[in-house]
Formats: structure tokens, sequence, C-alpha cells
């Protein structure tokens, strides 16, 4: 249990990173007591331990693809939920120390996320500088206002620049516009109530590695009408090649009638499925198909029962004659 006084939450630092610039758009979570974590698997096992009462980490970008250290260590390092999922705009400043300029530059020092997202730029405005890397962006920032060297500079969010006293040289550096990377807030428990604009996480382990394993799961969810809005596979560490997991992201909250029904069928018929959690989706939209599939399934569950309620007759025995 965490000790009594503010709420605590683990985030993925130091202060200064993408993951602190994400949390503080949530109103809700300005009273909890910040705990800057080195690495995720860090922040969840402070999580897991107690120590802290929720963690935020970053589990996809839109660029990069799914952050596949924080799936493994979700699906299987520990047993925590995913309540709440935040979208932040990435935007990729160049800092350095006042006055430094772009000329000026021979080394660039971030985390490697952020270097490869800033490839084109890195590759034609500072083709002889040594690309370094650092645990975060934050942290990047860090060492070179402590470096003092003005030909250092760091890839990180305009947020680190005010924390360590440096100066944007270059705003906007991102190759691709539109970049966003997707946060998720953990707990020990707790499933968020249905929103109707959900999102469900599992992962599924096959029973075997046989013709046909995935294609059945998928139909598990097809013949629903659940829509996926993604889906991994993942080693699943404990074999040799080929033992793969797959990692799910359905609409849908697990109070759904049909998302329910997929996932009991899954249960029953895979080696093991693990529940991520079901938490509301960060825009906001349901899907039509799952929302229209949801009232024919109703529909289809009260005539099911409308059907077992009727009256039962034996072979030969006509309603109303005698014994």
């Amino acid at each position: 249990m965490t000790t009594a006084g503010p709420a605590k939450l683990a985030f993925f630092g130091p202060f200064g990173t993408f993951t602190e610039q994400a949390l503080r758009t949530q109103p809700d979570l300005e009273s909890y007591e910040l705990v800057a974590c080195r690495t995720v698997p860090d922040v969840l096992d402070v999580v897991s331990a107690g120590q802290a009462d929720a963690g935020f980490v970053p589990i996809e970008n839109s660029i990069e693809g799914m952050v596949n250290f924080t799936l493994d260590a979700l699906a299987f390092d520990h047993d925590l939920r995913i309540v709440r999922e935040v979208v932040l705009d990435i935007e990729h400043c160049l800092l350095g120390h006042p006055g430094t300029t772009l000329d000026q530059v021979r080394t660039v020092l971030s985390i490697p996320v952020a270097t490869a997202q800033c490839h084109r730029f890195l590759r034609e405005r500072l083709p002889h500088a040594d690309v370094r890397a650092a645990n975060s962006t934050a942290d990047a920032a860090v060492i070179v206002s402590d470096g003092g060297d003005p030909t250092a500079v760091a890839i990180a969010p305009e947020v680190a620049a005010q924390r360590y006293g440096l100066e944007v040289v270059e705003r906007g550096i991102e190759d691709h516009a539109g970049n966003q990377t997707r946060f998720v807030l953990v707990t020990r428990e707790g499933i968020p109530p249905v929103t109707g604009h959900d999102r469900t996480a599992l992962v599924v382990y096959q029973r075997a590695d046989e013709p046909g394993s995935l294609i059945s799961i998928l139909q598990e969810f097809a013949a629903r009408r659940v829509n996926l809005s993604n889906l991994i596979s993942r080693p699943t560490k404990r074999g040799g090649l080929g033992d793969y997991c797959f990692i799910i992201f359905a609409e849908g909250h697990v109070d759904d009638d049909l998302l329910a029904d997929a996932m009991r069928a899954l249960h029953a018929k895979q080696g093991g499925v693990k529940f991520f959690g079901s938490y509301p989706r960060a825009d906001a939209t349901a899907h039509d198909a799952r929302e229209h599939a949801d009232t024919r399934w109703r529909q289809a569950d009260d005539w099911i029962a409308a059907l077992r309620d009727a009256p039962r007759h034996s072979p030969g025995h006509s309603p109303g004659a005698g014994s």
C-alpha cells in the first residue's frame, strides 16, 4: 500500500519529457505527487509494488508504431490495468545554450525514437553532427545544460528548455506533420464505467502454433462485428522461435455484450487471455458498426430468451389434452 499523504503518480521521466507534458493536460491529475522514473519498467515496478497509486507511460507513436518495451512489460511482467489513454501532439525542438546557432552544432543528443523521427532534418541540416543516445529527451536536455558546450544540442520538447535553462535553436524538426504519441494511465485494479467510446486491450496466448491460429482469433471478433484498432504479435519469451502471443486493442468495453462474448470464446478456445483493461478512447468517438451490432445482439438475445421461456410439451402430447 502507498504511504499516507497525497496520491502518487509515477511517470517516465525525468521532468521535462513529453510524458510529463501529456499528463499535465489532465486536470484531475494535478493533485498527484509526481514521481519521475528513469525507465518505463521502473514506472510499472513502482506501481505494482504499491509505492505509487498510478503510472503514466507511452504506448504508441503514430510514426514509430507501438512501444514494445511498454507492451512487453504489461504483458509478461505486471498485472496492471489501463484505465485511461491520452494522445499528445509531438513537436520536437532542437535545444541549445543561449546564442547557439545551427552552424555551430557538432553533437546532437536524444532518445533513439526521437532522433529517428527527425532523421531527415539531421541528414539535411546537420549531416556532420555526431548523434548520441540519451535515456530520455529531458535527460538529453540535462546533459547539454550541465555540459556548457555551445556546440552540443538536444532534441526535446520546448518544456525542457524552460526547465533546464536552454533556448530553442530550431522548432518543429520532426520529419512528419501530425506526429502523435499515445500514453496510458495504469493502476493496480479498477475498470472505468462504460462511456460508449471505449477501447479494450487483451493479450491472447495461442493453444498451439498451428495453421489457422490467428484467423480463429480474428473470427471471434469479426463474427460479432467488433472492430480492432490494432493487433500486434509478440514473442512470449518463454519458448523458442515461433512461440508468439497476440496483443489486441478492440473497440468496446468488457461490459458490452458482444465484446464480452468474444472474450469468453477466446478464453475457452485459446491457451489463455490476459485482460489489460477497458477505458475511454482519447478521441471520444464510438464505432458505428459496433453500436449497431450491439443493438442487433440484444434483440437476438431477447429472441432466444423468449424461445427459452415458451411452454414446453413432451412429444406426442398436445396442449390441453388429458393425460
